[in-house]
């Protein structure tokens, strides 16, 4: 695991965990937040120790778990005032519409309530319930009253349901709900110094996910890109002040937080809505563009006709966007950086390619079967410059992003010191 910096150390997270079926990502979220160097200490509700165990999150914390408002114990050692103060950010993940509605009505019928209702920290909540309890307007009203409070909001995500039903009200996934916690720890000093934005005035452009490229109305070419890493990356240039533009493929992750989100499908619709969000000082195009799509897209179905060979299917090449955007000319970004999805001779042949595009920077990594790298939660990139090749340690995307994140924002960084010489 890459080391951990010593200001991430210290940083503290009170992680609530109501009833619902989605209860077992939380497992993987204290996971990856302890990988990521955050203390987590739990609460578990009534409802929440139907589907996860204490014993896990204990586990997995490597602290104790409070479930109980009544232990004489627990409130001789850690009251629950203390245990709401002594966090930097109180995460309810998964926020049920049941603890949604007692937040919004000021309740303290047990310790989750109780303490939310006691806490003068920062407050997330990740809902997760059924479609039609999303939907319903108690449950939009109440949402909107603790948006007004203060409360931060991630998710839910589009999806099937366990109870076999389809859309939005499932958990935002551990990656996506880890990183949002990163940005909020990591920016949370920030905010009481107003001074660590040191991107701020600056545009950027980031592209991430995959492209469909439709072969008839109901089939296309893909990827298995999953996101992550772009969605991360226009995340951590937000947090350092950037106006970023996301230009994204299909993917199932929520819209970061203050970034204008342009949602694509295929090459051809991502190159133009690169093209539409310029001028940018910077453009990370860290999405997984198809090569080729289908020459002569189908208007209807294509049939599988028993004895008769598979159609064929003539393929055309797709506009080269990290190419396009590395072009001199006035509308090149200061910066580009793309990103070589690899599986064999990494730096090697990404190296080339950023010969190849002219773009400025290229972060390689291996997608080779079993790294992980597709779809995963860590990433081990070698960052590719012209002064040679850089390796990062494998840590989590939302890690990497900050990485990279930070060193655009070093770079411009010398860049008007050396213009100011």
């Amino acid at each position: 695991m890459a080391a951990v910096p010593a200001a991430d150390i210290e940083r503290r997270v009170l992680l609530i965990v109501s009833g619902g079926i989605a209860a077992y990502k939380a497992l993987e979220t204290v996971r990856l937040l302890r990988k990521a160097g955050v203390a987590v200490r739990c609460v578990l509700t009534r409802g929440g120790a139907q589907f996860v165990t204490a014993l896990s999150l204990q586990a997995l914390s490597e602290d104790k778990v409070y479930d109980d408002l009544w232990s004489l114990t627990d409130e001789s050692e850690m009251g629950h005032i203390e245990l709401s103060r002594q966090a930097d950010l109180v995460v309810v993940a998964p926020a049920s519409a049941d603890i949604l509605a007692k937040m919004t009505a000021g309740m303290a019928d047990d310790l989750a309530t109780t303490v939310l209702l006691a806490t003068d920290k920062p407050v997330l909540v990740a809902p997760a319930m059924n479609v039609r309890m999303w939907e319903h307007a108690a449950t939009q009203s109440n949402l909107e009253t603790l948006v007004r409070r203060g409360v931060s909001v991630i998710g839910p995500n589009e999806g099937p349901m366990a109870c076999g039903e389809y859309g939005p009200g499932r958990l935002v996934e551990p990656e996506a709900l880890t990183a949002a916690v990163l940005r909020r720890l990591n920016a949370a000093p920030a905010a009481s110094a107003g001074a660590d934005r040191p991107l701020a005035g600056r545009r950027a452009l980031v592209t991430s996910g995959p492209t469909h490229e439709p072969i008839d109305p109901v089939r296309y070419i893909a990827n298995r890109s999953s996101g992550r890493q772009g969605h991360a990356i226009a995340a951590a240039l937000a947090a350092l002040g950037a106006e970023v533009t996301l230009v994204s493929g299909p993917t199932q992750l929520p819209d970061p937080a203050g970034v204008a989100v342009v949602r694509i499908e295929t090459a051809a619709q991502m190159e133009a809505a690169c093209r539409a969000a310029l001028p940018a000082d910077v453009a990370v195009c860290a999405a997984a563009v198809a090569d080729w799509r289908v020459a002569d897209r189908g208007a209807h179905k294509l049939k599988k006709r028993p004895g008769e060979p598979p159609p064929p299917l003539p393929l055309a090449e797709n506009p080269d966007i990290l190419m396009g955007l590395s072009a001199p000319g006035p509308s090149r970004p200061a910066l580009v950086v793309g990103f070589a999805a690899e599986t064999e001779k990494v730096a090697e042949h990404a190296a080339e390619k950023r010969a190849r595009k002219g773009c400025d920077w290229i972060l390689a990594n291996d997608v080779s079967e079993g790294s992980g790298t597709f779809g995963g939660a860590d990433n081990e990139i070698t960052l590719i410059t012209a002064e040679g090749a850089e390796p990062w340690p494998r840590q989590t995307k939302a890690q990497a992003a900050e990485a990279l994140a930070r060193r655009i924002a070093d770079h411009f960084k010398a860049a008007a010191r050396d213009a100011a010489e």
